[in-house]
């Protein structure tokens, strides 16, 4: 019997094909980008230290918004930015996480460069 490979199996097979090829400095930190079903995380990690720098999710306590759609992640991307910021990161590599650039982990990118982050 032919074993049918789960959505979330492809993805993460995906995400360590880029892994391989992306890593974040100090200089510039990796963002990386996690979507549930119903909420949205963003990390900024440094992998030479192996330390999270700054992160932001629609899971948060202080949260308004809720990560399930594009206007929860556009908050996101703009909370991190934000925060990125003020610990003195204006560049930064984006990691997809494995997902496809659409929709809500675009959204988050977007709202992510208008508040300032290059990447």
């Amino acid at each position: 019997m032919i074993r049918k490979i789960s959505k979330n199996e492809i993805r993460e097979r995906v995400h360590v094909r880029i892994r391989r090829k992306l890593t974040g400095a100090s200089e510039r930190p990796r963002l990386a980008v996690f979507r549930s079903l119903k909420h949205i995380y963003a990390q900024v990690i440094d992998d030479a230290k192996g330390v999270t720098v700054v992160s932001a999710s629609s899971n948060e306590k202080d949260s308004t918004v809720t990560g399930g759609n594009l206007a929860g992640a556009k908050e996101i991307g703009r909370r991190v930015a934000e925060r990125a910021k003020e610990k003195g990161i204006t560049k930064v590599v984006f990691d997809r996480g494995g997902y496809i650039y659409h929709g809500r982990v675009k959204a988050l990118a977007d709202a992510a460069r208008e508040a300032g982050l290059e990447f």
